[in-house]
């Protein structure tokens, strides 16, 4: 056999007939492979490398294997990459954008209220000072029951003449407090409907109004269950113990509450250990930047784009309404990002953190949702609390079904999304109305996708966010603009 030989940096093969001695490699690491060739053995096998001399006929193809992108290979790649260019696409691609909107609109935003009315603004201040009045109203009137709570709680032996003047007196506190809630939401929306021309102050009113009613009939209902097992000396929850009903009933427990960062009434929350300023801070800075960031891409994207679209939106050009709706689609969601974050993360960590309010689950993960009941149940927590408990648990609790007791929160959920687009614009034409009740379909189209495939399912996810992204917001968007322009124009 042949000798081998080896130094520092090189490798050769000696002829024993001649002597001569042969180099096979310049350089150490040119013989490394791409493959590394298996160890030497003493034993030509048939799997190594033909022995320890001839590097060019090592067996690279030993071992049946599958392609990696092939159903059936082992080893699950990653696609970080993929992820990472889709990134830079989407980049690039609003990076174009934007550079094409400058070219063709130049700077649209310009900072001047000369577009709020005064009267509007008289209108605002007066809605968000006296529409809270209300909430004392109840306090009064649950002052009262408690009054009589105390009494018939003292006298021991009841009768049935005692029952009934009970029950009289609990028809006229909970007719009591109907009328003062109708009013609180009745007044508003007829101020802002006929007095707040700018749409967006009166959203501001809005929202403002329905928080304020919602919290109103949190009060009354907690209190009224609270006063029932107060009287049938019923167990309540271990954490009202601090506060039981009676002695809840004060303005500092009701004004904790009106702050609060919640819609569902409690005697007593949990509370933070203490409060951290720089923690404030930090996410007033993040609702102030957001807002202005949401301010700038409202008058320098979404309005060109919904001005344009008026021409195909009057002559019914479907293919121009459907590109326009796909162009404010990105706009509406990114908008629509950065207000959730602007509410949910940083304002209300900023009001609860104000207030040491522990509880602080204000979403989950709504963004991997695998139908469309899942993302209602996690964007929203505060909302969905309050449909839970007030309203969806009572009927199952008066025998409805889940499914007919989901129906009546949509329902009601739907009638408030209307009153928060519809007054406010001045045009309640019921597109937002129609909106959440076309959710029920979805939900029961992409709930047996999520129970087939897991919480993951990725046909559900794409579903929501078709749904959520394209026809929804977009679209709506686009008939309430079209509809104010075609009632007001310019006004």
């Amino acid at each position: 056999m042949a000798a081998r030989s080896t130094s520092a940096t090189s490798t050769s093969v000696s002829l024993p007939s001649t002597g001569t001695t042969i180099p096979l490699l310049a350089s150490p690491v040119e013989a490394i492979p791409d493959v590394a060739p298996p160890q030497p053995s003493s034993k030509n096998d048939g799997s190594g490398g033909g022995g320890d001399i001839y590097k060019h006929i090592y067996a690279i193809h030993s071992q049946p294997r599958t392609s990696t992108l092939s159903h059936d290979s082992v080893d699950s790649p990653s696609f970080i990459g993929f992820r990472n260019l889709m990134v830079i696409v989407l980049i690039v691609g609003n990076l174009r954008l934007v550079i094409e909107n400058y070219m063709k609109y130049g700077v649209l935003v310009q900072i001047s209220g000369s577009e709020f009315r005064r009267e509007d603004l008289k209108m605002f201040v007066l809605l968000y000072l006296l529409i809270p009045a209300h909430l004392f109203v109840g306090f009064l009137i649950e002052l009262v029951a408690s009054i009589h709570a105390r009494g018939a709680h003292a006298q021991n032996k009841k009768n049935d003449n005692q029952d009934l003047r009970l029950r009289a007196a609990w028809g006229i506190i909970a007719g009591a407090h109907v009328v003062n809630a109708t009013l609180s939401l009745g007044v508003a929306n007829w101020v802002v409907y006929y007095k707040i021309h700018h749409p967006l102050i009166g959203t501001f009113c809005e929202f403002h109004a329905v928080i304020v009613w919602l919290k109103q009939l949190s009060y009354a209902l907690t209190n009224r269950d609270l006063r029932t097992a107060y009287l049938l000396s019923a167990p309540t929850p271990a954490i009202y113990a601090s506060a039981p009903y009676p002695s809840n009933i004060t303005l500092t427990n009701l004004t904790y509450f009106w702050f609060a960062p919640t819609l569902v009434y409690q005697p007593v929350y949990p509370r933070s250990p203490s409060f951290r300023p720089s923690f404030f801070f930090k996410r007033l800075f993040e609702v102030l930047a957001l807002s202005i960031t949401i301010w700038f891409l409202s008058a320098q994207y979404a309005v060109p784009v919904l001005q344009n679209s008026l021409p195909a939106m009057g002559q019914l050009q479907i293919v121009h309404v459907i590109e326009r709706l796909m162009k404010l689609s990105t706009i509406s969601l990114v908008i629509w990002l950065a207000g959730f974050f602007a509410l949910f993360q940083s304002g209300l960590n900023a009001l609860a953190e104000l207030l040491c309010f522990g509880d602080r689950e204000f979403y989950t993960d709504w963004w991997n949702s695998g139908s469309v009941g899942t993302y209602w149940k996690t964007w929203n927590k505060p909302v969905n609390h309050f449909m839970r408990r007030h309203i969806y648990a009572p009927l199952l609790g008066r025998g409805w079904s889940p499914q007919n007791a989901s129906i009546v929160v949509f329902t009601f959920s739907a009638v408030l999304h209307e009153l928060l687009v519809g007054v406010p614009t001045h045009n309640i034409i019921g597109v937002a109305f129609a909106g959440m009740m076309f959710q029920i379909p979805l939900v029961a189209i992409t709930q047996p996708l999520e129970k087939i495939r897991g919480k993951g399912s990725v046909v559900g996810n794409v579903i929501f966010w078709v749904s959520f992204c394209l026809v929804g917001q977009p679209f709506a968007a686009l008939l309430y603009y079209f509809t104010w322009q075609a009632k007001f124009g310019k006004s």
